[in-house]
């Protein structure tokens, strides 16, 4: 199926359960192993066509370091295309975790609305390489595409949920680990943004992913 198809047919993959399959189809017209979107500079995950595509959101997000939650960068898209070499030094714990899970390059798009930037659709290889123009463009489409889907997106509607979800639909990915910081927060009295970075801390120090850790801490609140 060509990528024009896909777009075209997006709502209707997405009304009738197929999200997984687009987006793996997605990736795969982009010559790319797999995507994800996250809000807010990886604040939140809400779409992923994998495993791995998630897991390395998961390792952004703990670490605070990745091309994916950059605050900005100037060329779209922002191709980090051997993470050997172009990443080594700038995010080297989120370049270890990749290479652990066998990706070798990522590229990130703006998921924007006009000149507000949403989020980001980061892509992933299991090869180093650049993208070659035309793939550098198609992913601009699917971020379009995308941005438009999360615009008409509302919490409430039966297509959302809260927590994590199956590859491709609008959900909360990391919506316990929300949670876990309002948790943390309380019970250390700091400000939430200290309670986050308390969090992130410890699923490092654990070696785990931060979803882990907060689950853990919520399973410890009484029934």
């Amino acid at each position: 199926m060509t990528l024009q198809e896909l777009l075209v047919g997006l709502e209707e993959a997405v009304d009738g359960g197929r999200h997984r399959e687009w987006a793996v189809q997605c990736a795969h017209a982009l010559g790319l192993g797999g995507i994800a979107v996250s809000l807010r500079w990886g604040a939140e995950l809400v779409w992923f066509s994998d495993g791995v595509s998630a897991r390395l959101e998961d390792a952004q997000f703990t670490l605070g370091q990745g091309p994916g939650v950059a605050a900005e960068f100037t060329d779209v898209p922002h191709q980090v295309p051997d993470l050997a070499r172009d990443a080594a030094e700038e995010w080297p714990q989120f370049a270890a975790e990749a290479r652990d899970l066998g990706v070798w390059a990522v590229f990130v798009w703006p998921v924007r609305s006009g000149a507000v930037r949403l989020g980001s659709l980061t892509g992933y290889r299991r090869t180093p390489g650049p993208l070659t123009p035309q793939q550098s463009a198609d992913g601009l489409r699917v971020a379009d595409a995308l941005a438009g889907r999360l615009l008409a997106w509302r919490p409430g509607n039966e297509s959302s949920t809260d927590g994590q979800g199956e590859a491709g639909t609008v959900d909360l990915h990391w919506a316990e680990v929300h949670q876990a910081t309002g948790v943390l927060s309380c019970r250390l009295g700091v400000p939430l943004g200290e309670a986050m970075v308390r969090l992130r801390a410890q699923a490092f120090a654990e070696g785990r992913a931060v979803t882990e850790t907060a689950r853990e801490i919520l399973r410890e609140l009484p029934s």
